[in-house]
């Protein structure tokens, strides 16, 4: 039973995460198709450079949202295990989402959230560690590559060895979706905060 538990975790986890919330909001409000906007990314960077502050709030919170309610709806129905693997899946679907493709966002802000479900004072870390690299750097996406490569290590010196793995699963996944960035960043080319498309 309690694979059973966990293997539902894993499919309702990801077809959770793979709801593309921004595009949702985007066409709802008559901006566009986001995919078609700044770097084509679902999430809520590039809705805000749209111009639409609400609506990048929206998908930020949704986004974050989703990891989260997969992992507080896995606990409660099969314990731990089920809950890590959910959030896992979440993450795997809201950047790799069946409905469009395979082609989703890049995932920080479901990683936040995944992360403050699972463990709040990690997750909250994770989230101080964004905004204080974005407001020094102004950069998005090194704010994510720096938040989620400490994740592993803040999760060990935490004492949530159990989190590690699933760490390490959402980092590696961070890290290859932004391929391109880290490649802009290492050229002085990457777009700052709040620019528009």
């Amino acid at each position: 039973m309690t694979l059973l538990f966990v293997a539902l975790a894993a499919i309702l986890g990801y077809l959770l995460g793979s709801v593309p919330f921004g595009i949702v909001i985007t066409r709802a409000l008559g901006l566009g198709d986001l995919r078609q906007i700044g770097s084509g990314n679902i999430g809520a960077t590039n809705v805000l450079r749209t111009g639409n502050k609400p609506a990048a709030l929206a998908t930020l919170l949704l986004d974050s949202g989703k990891g989260a309610i997969a992992v507080l709806l896995a606990r409660y129905l099969g314990g731990e295990v089920a809950a890590i693997v959910a959030g896992g899946a979440a993450f795997l679907g809201h950047c790799f989402p069946v409905w469009l493709g395979f082609k989703g966002g890049k995932g920080v802000a479901t990683f936040l959230g995944t992360l403050i479900a699972l463990h709040w004072p990690l997750g909250l870390i994770a989230c101080a560690t964004w905004l204080v690299t974005a407001l020094l750097s102004r950069i998005s996406s090194l704010s994510a590559l720096v938040a989620a490569a400490l994740s592993p290590l803040v999760a060990m010196v935490l004492g949530r060895g159990d989190l590690i793995l699933v760490c390490l699963f959402m980092t590696a996944l961070i890290f290859i979706r932004h391929r391109a960035n880290i490649a802009r960043i290492l050229q002085g080319s990457e777009p700052k905060i709040g620019k528009k498309a």
